[in-house]
């Protein structure tokens, strides 16, 4: 095996496995991986197999539900106007979308505003008290930001404006705003039981209360915002995930219709794949190439032929951001060559100047998968510097840079993703700061190859209907990943084939049975294949249709010679 890779199986619960397998009835496999998925009782898995939209959680278990709702019925009798204000990426557009849309089936008098990524960045800024004020707004509601926007909601109460946070960003102060109502399940004093909802969901559950309904044909579009977040897909999440993806070939939205067909993925069984790599990046990609209004607006579309022109536009911008991200991607390579000591750096900080903004974050996601640290990007200009960030397992990101925001201007997110605003001057410090800290909380360990898995299994321990019974599991995604399985000693059993793309195809045996198995990207194993008298294979077991005839493969992940 080779001995740079770190295999984290996990580590087996036996008599909970028993357990779950004799009381659900199912498989030792299936009740492995509940238990690996941290489910401690048969009542708990129970709801994670079924996760139907009877459990989702009453909205008016936020705290100051009644009294944001009773705001906004007020501000609607008295016939004034609210505004909502977003954010531009996929998780904020789908939230605005949503509760524009209930608010004004509701009959009440209802606007928006999308920040320019670029011109203005992320969350409330200056200009909005301004904004307000001039559009005779009464009652503002943020949706996916305002946690941290302490000074901007307290002018825009001084000037008797309601202010209405929906969020599920990290507070990073000491304290909260003095929002009329904060409805965020990730402040340390929410009672609200599940803490992981993306903005799309806050903002459906306070569409909820405003409707009295429980706006079940909605699910598609915060399924899309969810899933497109990188949201754990626990809990709530993953009932809005399951019930969103059933409905979206059905979807009566005139907008996800066209990004559906346009992506020709029509018909088709969805998965929280097709969301993460075709519907979510098309969302985005017109915020970070200029406005997202092109993309609010798709959402928002009453006909076919206005939907299939704004589904037209996001292809463009979607073909121009793959384009930039490549460009920039390739010139932070270059400086990580030139400047990065990966014995001394263990998180990477590269900056230059003029980086469009838009795909900062893309950029460090792929450094920080490709270098196995975390990654910050930023782009410098004479003024303040906008970075965007990308954590590892073991790094929580967002509690580094609370320790370090003596260097930063403002920052805000998650464990795993942040966007910050730095000076120059301050880039040097921030990165020394940043490094030292890493060195105190990452071990050599958490920087190598890991793969994790869920249990190492004989070929002959599976067979199709062991394996149609993971589907249970699904949707995949963050937090409940497909599952993954090691086998030993395996040997070649057909010449291994070649197809496009890099893909490798082979039949495989352990001398009981025989499985066909691809591995996408691994043509460079053919020929170690060819030689070894034997191997192990990290694998996710699926079904495979063709042609009206099943048959179980394994797709590889790795392949690990002795």
């Amino acid at each position: 095996m080779q001995k740079h890779k770190i295999l984290n199986i996990a580590h087996p619960d036996n008599k909970l496995k028993e357990n779950f397998s004799k009381e659900l009835g199912i498989s030792g496999i299936l009740a492995q991986i509940l238990v690996n998925r941290g489910l401690k009782s048969i009542a708990e898995a129970e709801r994670f197999l079924k996760a139907d939209v009877g459990q989702l959680l009453d909205p008016y278990s936020f705290r100051d539900m009644p009294k944001a709702v009773g705001i906004i019925k007020k501000t609607g009798e008295q016939k004034d106007k609210v505004m909502i204000f977003g954010d531009y990426d996929a998780d904020g557009i789908t939230a605005l979308a949503l509760l524009k849309s209930t608010l004004q089936k509701q009959g009440i008098n209802t606007e928006h505003y999308l920040p320019h990524r670029v011109k203005e960045g992320y969350g409330l800024n200056k200009d909005i008290v301004e904004i307000a004020k001039r559009r005779k707004i009464k009652t503002l509601i943020t949706v996916d930001c305002g946690t941290n926007n302490h000074r901007e909601i307290e002018e825009l109460r001084r000037n008797n404006i309601e202010v209405i946070v929906t969020d599920h960003h990290e507070n990073s102060n000491h304290s909260l705003p003095p929002a009329s109502s904060i409805l965020n399940a990730k402040l340390k004093d929410s009672n609200y039981k599940y803490r992981d909802l993306a903005g799309v969901g806050v903002a459906y559950k306070l569409s909820q209360a405003i409707s009295d309904s429980e706006l079940l044909d909605d699910l598609d579009l915060v399924s899309l915002g969810t899933i497109a977040d990188s949201a754990p897909l626990t809990g709530e999440n993953r009932i809005i995930a399951k019930e969103g993806l059933a409905r979206m070939p059905r979807t009566k939205k005139k907008g996800l219709e066209a990004l559906i067909e346009n992506a020709g993925i029509q018909n088709k069984k969805f998965t929280s794949t097709f969301i993460s790599f075709i519907i979510g990046p098309r969302i985005n990609a017109s915020g970070r190439i200029d406005s997202a209004e092109d993309s609010l607006k798709l959402l928002m579309s009453k006909t076919q032929e206005e939907a299939q022109g704004y589904a037209k536009i996001l292809e463009k911008h979607n073909r121009q951001r793959q384009k930039i991200e490549s460009k920039i991607l390739q010139e932070a390579e270059d400086l990580i060559n030139k400047e990065v000591n990966f014995k001394e750096h263990k998180v990477i900080v590269v900056a230059k100047d003029d980086w469009h903004q838009g795909v900062l974050g893309i950029v460090a996601s792929k450094l920080a998968d490709r270098f196995l640290r975390p990654a910050i990007v930023i782009s410098m200009s004479e003024d303040l510097c906008r970075g965007s960030a990308r954590s590892i397992k073991n790094f929580h990101l967002f509690d580094a840079l609370v320790d370090c925001k003596e260097f930063l201007n403002a920052f805000g997110g998650h464990s795993h993703a942040a966007g910050l605003v730095i000076t120059r001057e301050s880039i040097d410090d921030f990165k020394e700061s940043i490094n030292r800290l890493a060195h105190q909380r990452l071990t050599l360990e958490d920087l190598l190859p890991s793969i994790d898995v869920d249990m190492e299994v004989s070929l002959s321990d599976l067979n199709e209907e062991i394996v149609a019974q993971l589907e249970l599991l699904e949707p995949f995604g963050a937090g409940n990943p497909a599952p993954i399985f090691y086998a030993k000693n395996l040997k070649l059993k057909s010449q291994p084939q070649t197809l496009s793309r890099g893909t490798l195809k082979f039949w495989v045996t352990d001398g009981v049975v025989i499985y066909q198995a691809i591995g996408f990207g691994l043509s460079s194993f053919k020929d170690s294949l060819m030689q070894a008298e034997c191997f192990d294979l990290i694998f996710t077991p699926r079904i495979d249709n063709w042609r009206d005839e099943s048959s179980l493969l394994l797709e590889i992940k790795d392949i690990f010679f002795k």
